[in-house]
């Protein structure tokens, strides 16, 4: 019996799942009549491709890997979502992950009634794998692992996420949303020796798309292919496709910006170490900052008083007195630190 078979859902297995008009043909020379559109050309009057084929291979290119073997869903929320709908049996099975870490891996769990259970990250924002492991039972189903993590920006060690997936029975979800900003390696190198593993990424962060909500899942083809029967026929439109693959070939683009990110990363880093009313800065593998503060709710009140924005996160474990600051434009972050100075009275 393979990991699918012992995991999926009995209702999940047994479902027919929904065949659109273009699953029937892959093309684009004909005369579709098929699925009852408006026949004049607009540019978007024809149903996309269901599974987005030649977005994946391109996909596949960049990232060395087979098409087959990759998921794209509306944002990484949406293979977050359909891996606890197909795998997860609602007010019987569980999750388990580590807290803080991304809030939609419980706010999914609890939209689905599934029991989601936290470890805390040590001190030093790292996994506590006994812990863990501790929570897991013959009902956890789903491990859930960020890294880089958000909020905490640091990766989690790469010798405690294998280990994670050597002793994890279900399947371990990795989320690595900010890799493109962390010196350290993803783990797609490691996908075909653990049939376990889902790999999360995203074009929202260094490829600049966050607005067309696109992430990726690259898993073993049988998991992929649960997902792409339970998802919503249509699930990425014409648009986001075209733009996706506009994008793609132009990587150059995205690894300037990565590029100048980091350089502005360091140079804010050094004029906020500068600041005595700065107590922390997190060390960072991605693109924001953690800075913790006496006093964060009042700054935070007064930077959205001066229209800059960053995220409250002091109230959340680990985090206590942190604001987490997005890295901008060089003008940007010179509007930021002017603001900091005129609260902090410089």
């Amino acid at each position: 019996m393979s990991l699918v078979d012992k995991l999926i859902r009995q209702n999940i297995k047994d479902l027919t799942p929904y065949s659109s008009a273009r699953d029937e043909y892959n093309g684009d020379n004909a005369i579709f009549l098929d699925a009852n559109e408006n026949p004049y050309p607009t540019g978007v009057n024809r149903y996309p491709d269901p599974l987005q084929l030649k977005l994946k291979v391109k996909i596949g290119q960049v990232k060395n890997i087979p098409y087959e073997n990759i998921f794209l869903g509306n944002g990484s929320d949406e293979p977050i979502d359909l891996l606890i709908r197909a795998f997860c049996e609602p007010g019987i099975d569980n999750i388990v992950s580590f807290k803080p870490t991304y809030g939609m891996y419980k706010v999914s769990a609890d939209i689905n009634n599934v029991e989601y259970r936290e470890a805390s990250l040590t001190r030093d924002y790292q996994l506590d794998k006994n812990t863990i492991l501790q929570l897991v039972d013959e009902n956890t189903k789903l491990l859930f692992l960020c890294s880089p993590n958000n909020p905490t920006s640091n990766s989690l060690y790469h010798d405690d996420i294998i280990f994670m997936l050597e002793n994890f029975e279900g399947i371990a979800v990795l989320d690595e949303a900010y890799i493109d900003f962390s010196a350290g390696r993803s783990m797609l190198e490691e996908l075909f020796n653990f049939p376990n593993l889902v790999l999360l990424q995203t074009f929202s962060k260094a490829w600049g798309m966050a607005g067309v909500r696109l992430g990726m899942a690259f898993a073993d083809r049988e998991i992929i292919t649960v997902l792409n029967r339970i998802k919503y026929p249509y699930n990425l439109n014409v648009l986001t496709q075209q733009k996706a693959l506009e994008q793609l070939e132009n990587a150059g683009q995205k690894d300037s910006w990565v590029k100048q990110i980091l350089s502005e990363r360091d140079i804010l880093r050094a004029k906020l170490s500068e600041l005595q009313e700065v107590k922390e800065i997190l060390p960072s593998d991605a693109n924001f900052l953690m800075v913790r503060f006496d006093e964060p709710k009042v700054l935070f009140n007064y930077l959205i008083d001066n229209k800059v924005i960053l995220r409250d996160r002091s109230r959340i474990a680990l985090c206590e007195g942190c604001l987490r600051i997005t890295i901008g434009t060089p003008e940007e972050n010179k509007i930021l630190l002017n603001t900091l100075k005129s609260f902090f009275r410089y």
